[in-house]
């Protein structure tokens, strides 16, 4: 797997690193796994898809939204970690904000799902959990964490 060339044949770029906005680190290992802290749809210092899914933004927003989440995640991999030193995807944990009566989470998660299994390929495979949740911080739509297997 070449990460940049499935990039290009996807027409995708990685995003610049987002910093953390606290006390923390983007990326922490423990062993031989990765721990990705949340990743928001920010794409080179700019917010994007800010507001509820069902209310200011569409399913296909927070598809979208989740793809660059995704890529971020990727970002900050490749820049901490080196994609030569990736065993696998583990897990991700994507979060959502959205309307009352909105229910197309899974729709919106695939946009992460689909930019990992398409640009890591069989390094990309994982599982996932979903949460619906009051807020996110500065109301962006959705947030991504991920977990890796790297090699020690």
């Amino acid at each position: 797997m070449n990460l940049i060339t499935n990039l290009k044949k996807h027409k995708l770029e990685l995003p610049e690193l987002t910093v953390p906005g606290g006390s923390y680190v983007s990326v922490n290992i423990r062993g031989n796994i990765a721990y990705v802290a949340i990743q928001f749809p920010i794409k080179n210092e700019v917010y994007l898809y800010q507001g509820k899914l069902g209310n200011e933004l569409s399913t296909q927003d927070g598809y979208k939204a989740m793809e660059l989440c995704a890529l971020n995640v990727i970002s900050q991999i490749h820049t901490k970690v080196g994609f030569e030193n990736v065993i696998g995807l583990n897990h991700i944990d994507a979060y959502y904000q959205s309307s009352k009566n909105w229910d197309d989470s899974p729709i919106v998660v695939n946009g992460a799902s689909d930019i990992f299994v398409n640009i890591l390929e069989e390094k990309g495979k994982h599982s996932r959990s979903i949460f619906g949740v009051q807020s996110l911080p500065r109301n962006f739509g959705v947030g991504l964490t991920a977990t890796f297997t790297i090699k020690t």
